[in-house]
């Protein structure tokens, strides 16, 4: 319902609002989950309104972007500014003092009865206090006592008229201080607005590549560590992988995957959190590029901290990620050598069991003739010795002259009759054999 109401009433452009002297305060919060927690962000910013008691008829709610208005009778404004990004969300807190007091100080907002409560979501970026005023930039000793830190530095941006001055160095309520003056440039609001905006993605990007400086830190340590011992085990195998068997196979093999998955778990986790460095990296050298900027006499100019901050350090991120894919690879190519030398050991194995087993059946084979042959020389026996008997009863009846001559003469007939038996005793069991059908599967029980 406050929705509806949101889209159906007219809106005020945000920069309509604007005006100098300010007080800007800026958070900016990483998140973990961004598709979960972008959403949250946007309901942590709806409470915000309530918790400041904002009028509907003064907010704009979009997707990633929203802001609400809140103004006392004396002219007092303040204007809260959310927006999501894809990693990060972030809060601008103006505070618009009424136009006759210009005396505008670091610190606290000091709208009426002001105070921003605590937020939950994601890891805090950076916190930045900025002041923007009018007129002419204050001598340097005025500014110095306003500034911690050792150095100060400023530049002019984007106009002759506006100038810039910070010192990188939190105070003890952990901001980083700006002072801006914008100079005639005051009376236009959007230029108030784009001069914040600079500052704020400047300062975000520059903290969210430098965030990551101790992962990656670790992650050198750990990268050389994997490849000191992926060198050895290369080393190693190299030398012995020609003779080993298949035991020192196995272990190797057991070994190097436990590296491998080490590795792959490493490389997942940099290239989730190292892998926008590049696009950072280039968001802050063109907002850079884009402020125009210009030196102010007695400061050092901005970019210097900025740029030396960073310089180097998107690259160094990639050539990290680059020195793991290596080493995943390397990990990958000597198991795709060992598993090639194990194809090889079992191929060798199959061949050695193939020939055992053709020497087996060549053996078979022969000791099946071997005793085929005995068969046909028992049965020949067996029939000699039954003729023998018949033979010689016919001698003892008077029907056959010389039994023994008959007996002889029989053995060859003896010898074709077993081997004609035998010939056809085998093909008959082959054709059973070949003719049988399969055996009926068993029906399975009724469930």
């Amino acid at each position: 319902m406050l929705l509806r109401k949101l889209h159906e009433q007219p809106q005020i452009p945000l920069t309509n609002w604007l005006r100098a002297p300010a007080h800007v305060h800026y958070k900016a919060f990483r998140m973990a989950d961004p598709p979960i927690q972008r959403p949250a962000s946007r309901l942590e910013f709806q409470s915000l309104l309530g918790i400041f008691k904002i009028a509907s008829e003064n907010v704009v709610l979009r997707e990633a972007f929203g802001y609400g208005v809140k103004e006392e009778e004396n002219g007092d404004r303040l204007i809260v500014i959310w927006q999501a990004h894809t990693e990060y969300y972030s809060y601008q807190l103006w505070h618009l003092p009424p136009p006759e007091k210009n005396d505008l100080v670091f610190g606290p907002l000091t709208f009426p009865a002001y105070r921003f409560p605590g937020t939950s979501l994601g890891t805090e970026v950076c916190r930045l206090d900025i002041l923007l005023t009018a007129g002419a930039t204050p001598p340097r000793e005025h500014i110095r006592t306003r500034f911690p830190g050792p150095v100060l530095y400023g530049s002019r941006i984007l106009d002759e008229h506006t100038n810039v001055i910070t010192s990188f160095t939190p105070d003890n309520q952990g901001r980083e201080r700006y002072w801006v003056t914008a100079g005639p440039s005051q009376s236009n609001p959007s230029h108030l607005k784009d001069i914040v905006d600079a500052i704020v993605r400047i300062e975000t990007y520059y903290h969210l590549l430098l965030m990551q400086k101790p992962l990656f830190s670790s992650a050198i340590d750990q990268v050389y560590k994997f490849e000191q011992v992926h060198l050895q085990q290369r080393e190693i195998i190299t030398g012995h992988i020609g003779h080993a068997d298949s035991q020192t196979l196995q272990r190797w093999m057991n070994s190097l995957t436990q590296d491998l998955l080490k590795t792959n778990r490493m490389a997942g986790k940099l290239h989730f959190e190292l892998s926008s460095s590049t696009p950072y990296d280039k968001i802050v050298h063109a907002t850079l590029a884009s402020l125009a900027e210009k030196p102010l006499e007695s400061y050092r100019p901005i970019s210097d901290y900025v740029l030396s901050g960073i310089t180097g350090v998107a690259e160094g991120y990639q050539q990290l990620l680059k020195r793991i894919d290596t080493l995943r690879n390397g990990f990958e190519g000597i198991i795709a050598i060992i598993r090639t030398r194990v194809d090889l050991i079992v191929e060798a194995q199959n061949l050695a069991l193939l020939q055992s087993v053709d020497k087996t059946t060549k053996s078979q084979v022969m000791l099946q003739h071997t005793v085929e042959g005995l068969s046909v020389i028992v049965i020949a026996y067996y029939l000699a010795g039954l003729a023998g008997y018949v033979f010689k009863g016919l001698s003892e009846m008077g029907w056959l002259n010389n039994a023994n001559i008959a007996s002889a003469i029989f053995v060859p007939i003896a010898i074709g009759l077993a081997f004609a038996v035998t010939m056809v005793s085998k093909k008959f069991l082959h054709s059973k054999l070949v003719g049988e059908p399969p055996a009926p599967k068993a029906d399975k029980p009724e469930e």
